[in-house]
């Protein structure tokens, strides 16, 4: 059997120093994937003599449908398959959509606050402001070529099937994702070094297209 290559979705952090926190492999690579190019208007005024110049940067979109079933591990009697389904792919998915530390932050705050109101909060009259939570980082890996950044979204997950205490044993989830185009002043050099090895992959494969057409080119051309 031919080895196949699967897409994944991988939470990282900055530095892609520390353990991965998160990593969630296709278990059936999506059939199909949809790709659009979002090209922001240009100026198109009487006036205007700039309308081969760029404004702001094109952005891509992409749209898939990830499967996902324990039909193979139940048949293979595997324990965590029977225990929980496809929870856990599930829920590491959900997990790349839901802020850090929510539940903690919630926690403290909601004791601070208690705090306050007994008179044991200490200073009371500043007032500590809650940072905003950060949503996870995330690459989408899809073959050698595409390892980019993105930003879910929209994510919809169908559940079909359950066992006999209602775990989810297939699945089906609709992704979209946004590529970020990081500043190039940005700390995060694991998005920046993705997009542009991205970006370099995409321009290697043109100039591969204008080698396999080039003796057509010269056909076409009437002298």
């Amino acid at each position: 059997m031919a080895y196949l290559l699967k897409g994944a979705m991988v939470e990282y952090s900055s530095d892609f120093l520390g353990p991965l926190p998160n990593v969630v492999i296709f278990q059936f690579n999506p059939e199909s994937l949809s790709r659009v190019q979002q090209i922001p208007s240009r100026s198109s005024t009487a006036r205007s003599r700039e309308m081969g110049q760029s404004g702001e940067p094109t952005y891509e979109q992409i749209s898939l449908t990830a499967h996902f079933s324990a039909a193979d591990e139940l048949g293979e009697e595997n324990v965590l398959a029977r225990l929980t389904g496809i929870g856990p792919q599930l829920a590491a998915l959900q997990m790349m959509v839901s802020p850090k530390g929510t539940i903690a932050g919630l926690i403290g705050a909601a004791v601070d606050a208690i705090g306050s109101l007994v008179g044991l909060g200490g200073d009371s009259q500043a007032a500590t402001p809650i940072p905003r939570e950060k949503y996870p980082k995330v690459l989408f890996i899809w073959g050698p070529t595409r390892v980019l950044p993105v930003s879910i979204t929209s994510m919809t997950i169908i559940e079909q099937k359950f066992d006999f205490v209602l775990n989810p044993v297939q699945a089906e989830v609709q992704l979209t994702l946004d590529v970020l185009r990081p500043d190039p002043c940005s700390s995060d050099v694991v998005a920046r070094g993705t997009l542009e090895y991205s970006r370099i992959a995409t321009e290697v494969l043109a100039m591969t297209n204008l080698a396999n057409t080039a003796e057509e080119v010269v056909e076409m051309i009437p002298f």
